[in-house]
């Protein structure tokens, strides 16, 4: 292996790959699935989280799109926070980031192994779960492109799935279903009303919807391995807004319209499924197997990509081991993949050895790392503005009513991480996060004051 800059990362993407990546690729199981545990927490309110959050999410791409045209990078917001607000922010953003990716793997990948098990039982979760990790760690060390052309095609499915589920439900509002009783909006109102269990509930659905949303960001950083960096970062933010228009609220409206939000079908099998059982759709829970399984590969092998890169630019920076920006003939970050793969079997190792506590732990630590990053993302975009004004650097994608709109999203963050850490449903989760921040801070100081006395 030949140790090179960042710059020589492989510009193996190819636009195709880069576009369908923005449009779908972070798409997996919490739309599919997870989203039926949000409905039936919130009601037919839970429309408002996906709202908010989608709000959220496309101010944040704003902002984000605004610093990586300017000044792409495979660290992306890690590096922005660096640069910006200091060595220790883009040291704990950037560990932290890794940290979520690589407990996204073993969580997907046992996800797909419960599916694979289910059809053929007589092989154990955890072998499907160890051979899926470990065909796409080797696509990744292969080349950019084989991770480009798997989520291409991942990317398509989902991407046609949900349109055939929009078009079905549709049809299905408007009368013409296979079930006559199946029809119109009235579930929206009709079991306890809109609101049936409080404002405190939307909110705290707004960590499932985030959840569902985290992932937006990675284009940003794919880019950087295509050709033209800047024309598919604004293609990506330009098109986020139809993108969660159409994916995730008309979705999530179909859902909330034909099935009421206390139905325990929505809890035990997730909102489609329940959805195209409802509706007589011969084969349903075969066809949202196939449809889950191809989303949660997908979402695993864009987490070992991202959490590869984010590694690979943290070395670069000097905030982890020298030999994490190697590359290999193809010019992938190996280390960086394998490090991330070996940690994710680590964690899948604590869920069946050690105690629960231990492995709920892990999980609820990475809670509430997606309102984290969008936090330090605004904040960079908020002292970034200056220095790129002040450099010389022309602002070729700007942030909508700066400053205004970008303090508004600081302000709800925070709001929001005070009322969930009060909320006891999410208490534990905020405070996990919280303990994993300060202990990666802490980390982020010590290497940064000897790095000082190094040099």
């Amino acid at each position: 292996m030949t140790k090179e800059t960042s710059q020589d990362l492989s510009q193996g993407l190819k636009n195709r790959h880069v576009t369908m990546l923005s449009i779908a690729g972070v798409i997996g199981a919490g739309l599919f699935v997870g989203s039926g545990h949000a409905i039936a927490s919130a009601g037919p309110a839970v429309l408002l989280s996906y709202l908010a959050a989608g709000t959220l999410v496309v101010l944040v791409m704003r902002m984000l799109s605004e610093m990586a045209v300017a000044q792409p990078d495979s660290g992306s917001f890690s590096t922005y926070a660096d640069r910006s607000i200091g060595k220790w922010a883009g040291f704990t953003i950037g560990w932290m980031y890794w940290w979520f990716w690589v407990l996204v793997i073993p969580f997907e990948a046992n996800a797909a192994a419960a599916i694979m098990n289910s059809w053929v039982p007589d092989v154990p979760i955890w072998v499907f779960a160890f051979v899926v990790t470990a065909v796409l760690t080797i696509t990744n060390l292969f080349s950019v492109k084989n991770y480009g052309e798997f989520e291409f095609w991942f990317s398509t499915i989902k991407v046609v799935s949900i349109i055939a589920f929009i078009f079905i439900g549709l049809a299905a509002i408007f009368g013409f279903s296979s079930n006559p009783h199946v029809s119109g909006v009235s579930n929206l109102y009709a079991h306890g009303g809109f609101l049936p269990n409080g404002w405190g509930a939307v909110l705290g659905a707004l960590l499932a919807t985030m959840f569902s949303f985290m992932g937006s960001e990675i284009v940003t950083i794919a880019a950087t391995e295509s050709k033209d960096p800047e024309k598919q970062i604004t293609k990506a933010t330009n098109s986020v807004i139809w993108r969660i228009a159409l994916f995730y609220l008309l979705s999530i409206f179909i859902v909330v319209s034909l099935v009421p939000w206390n139905d325990p079908m929505l809890a035990k099998m997730g909102s489609y499924q329940a959805v195209l059982q409802l509706l007589n759709i011969p084969y349903a829970k075969l066809i949202v197997d196939i449809i889950v399984l191809t989303a949660v590969t997908s979402c695993l092998n864009s987490a070992l990509y991202t959490a590869s890169r984010m590694v690979f630019s943290l070395s670069k920076r000097g905030d982890a081991p020298q030999i994490l920006q190697t590359l290999n003939k193809s010019r992938t970050p190996a280390y960086a993949v394998l490090l991330s793969t070996a940690v994710a079997f680590l964690c899948t190792f604590a869920n069946y050895a050690a105690p629960a506590a231990v492995f709920n732990f892990l999980l609820d630590s990475s809670g509430a790392i997606a309102l984290l990053v969008y936090l330090v993302i605004a904040v960079s975009q908020l002292r970034m503005r200056k220095q790129l004004i002040q450099s010389g650097t022309a602002i070729r994608m700007q942030m909508w009513l700066y400053p205004y709109l970008t303090w508004a999203v600081i302000v709800f963050i925070a709001v929001a991480l005070t009322v969930m850490f009060f909320d006891p449903k999410h208490t534990h989760e905020i405070t996990s996060t919280g303990i994993l921040a300060i202990l990666v801070i802490i980390s982020g100081v010590i290497v940064s004051k000897r790095r000082k006395n190094i040099e």
